[in-house]
């Protein structure tokens, strides 16, 4: 039980006792029961009425001792080889590493253990670890900045642990304590801060993951996890500026439906989108615009609804029939992915526009109303939101055989909308804004 991560090569401590306790998910169920039996009947009852589609886990998901992490204990081994320095102008998206990685293991006798800070390095696992064979699999994507005051800030962390949390406990996977891992978080970032670039633009991508490590191929929930951080310094997503995209507009595979786990942030979402992306792209087209047909309540007719773009949440900006300036997006129906850019749109908009007259919606909409909103010219702009890009412009969508204009100029790359939020929170995010509540010192 005390032996380390880097010992065996990061083999997983909680991986090598489950080759002693093969039954652990056994134990985890019995644990499950006991931890239902303590509740009083009225927080049982609750507990169950609470639990939405949106909103589904194990019933073991809220134990306490299977939540709490100790960021105390943390354990730091520093590397002997620090690597050089990528110059800035070669830093290719998630291509170069950190010195480091964070990890915390779990099983579900003990909780969390001791928390770990080592030297960036392979996972051994057993070809039989159910993370391979059942894709109990999820991750985050957020990112360090430094600001033009030399400190380092993370951006809105709390949102980014809180879907973490619900992606992990729809996966049977273990929940945690969000506000420790966060403190965890910024020692690993102070830790490899030299790998973050002064320059704006430029910052430190964090890709928290949890998976599942017991060895079995039976299929039940884990008995034993890994969480584990690593550190990726990028660049600007338009290192020239925006270029805008081309969409098509996709109806033969979906992403995700009601009832399905569109809404987490889980492995399983991203590998099929692969193919239809690939097949776009040989139509000269950048991504696709995932479309959900489904019955128009109002008028009882089949529409193609908007839902995601890519792996990105989208935005529209229309003039609506009634001459006001609508600013659209998917509402959380559980087929959208509660982005924290997304979220930030949507505050920032109705803190700052709604002032100039626009409204602020998160509705359905169809392409046939984005169709004729191109054809009228009240189609203003359309974007992607997401933690990579903050926002991406989209210049056209193919759909129904027919080009839709997004309302950019020929000569433009972006529209105004776009331009301002990613302006806003960029801001936000490096600083020009100081204490701004989203904007988290390390």
């Amino acid at each position: 039980m005390a032996s380390s991560l880097r010992s065996l090569h990061h083999l997983p401590r909680c991986t090598r006792q489950l080759q002693r306790l093969p039954s652990l998910n056994a134990s985890r169920c019995l644990l499950q029961q006991q931890h239902q039996q303590q509740q009083p009947r009225w927080q049982q009852q609750h507990r169950f009425q609470s639990q939405s589609k949106a909103d589904i886990h194990a019933p073991d998901a809220l134990n306490p001792k299977l939540i709490s992490i100790d960021a105390s204990t943390l354990e730091v081994e520093e590397t002997a080889d620090p690597k050089e320095l990528v110059p800035h102008h070669q830093l290719v998206f998630g291509a170069n590493f950190t010195d480091h990685m964070l990890s915390l293991e779990w099983t579900a006798k003990e909780g969390w253990f001791p928390p770990r800070i080592t030297p960036y390095g392979p996972l051994s696992l057993d070809p039989a670890t159910c993370v391979f064979h059942y894709g109990f699999e999820c991750f985050e994507g957020m990112k360090a900045y430094r600001g033009k005051d030399g400190e380092l800030y993370l951006f809105r962390p709390d949102m980014n642990m809180a879907r973490f949390n619900k992606s992990s406990s729809r996966l049977a996977l273990p929940m945690f304590d969000g506000k420790m891992l966060i403190e965890l978080i910024k020692k690993f970032v102070r830790l490899d801060e030299r790998f973050i670039p002064n320059d704006r633009g430029y910052s430190l991508y964090l890709r928290p993951t949890m998976i599942g490590t017991q060895r079995t191929l039976g299929v039940g929930p884990p008995g034993s996890a890994l969480l584990y951080v690593i550190a990726s310094p990028v660049g600007p997503y338009y290192p020239t500026g925006f270029k805008a995209i081309s969409l098509e507009a996709t109806t033969y595979a979906l992403r995700a439906w009601p009832g399905g786990t569109g809404h987490y942030k889980v492995g399983g979402n991203y590998a099929p989108c692969i193919v239809p992306q690939m097949k776009a792209a040989e139509k000269g087209l950048h991504q696709n615009l995932w479309l959900f047909e489904d019955i128009d309540p109002e008028t009882g007719k089949p529409e193609q609804f908007a839902t995601e773009v890519g792996t990105m949440n989208l935005f529209a900006a229309i003039l609506n029939k009634q001459g006001q300036k609508e600013l659209v997006t998917a509402p959380l129906d559980g087929t959208i992915l509660q982005g924290v850019t997304r979220d930030s749109i949507l505050t920032l908009a109705r803190e700052r526009l709604a002032s100039e007259g626009w409204i602020v919606n998160e509705r359905r909409f169809h392409m046939r109303e984005l169709d004729e909103a191109a054809n009228e010219g009240r189609l203003l702009e359309v974007f992607g939101s997401g933690t990579a890009a903050v926002v991406s412009p989209v210049r056209a969508i193919s759909w129904d055989g027919k080009m839709i204009e997004c309302g950019l100029p020929a000569n433009e790359e972006a529209g105004p909308v776009a331009q301002r939020m990613k302006d806003w929170i960029e801001g936000i995010q490096y600083g020009d804004e100081p204490g701004h509540p989203w904007s988290v010192k390390v």
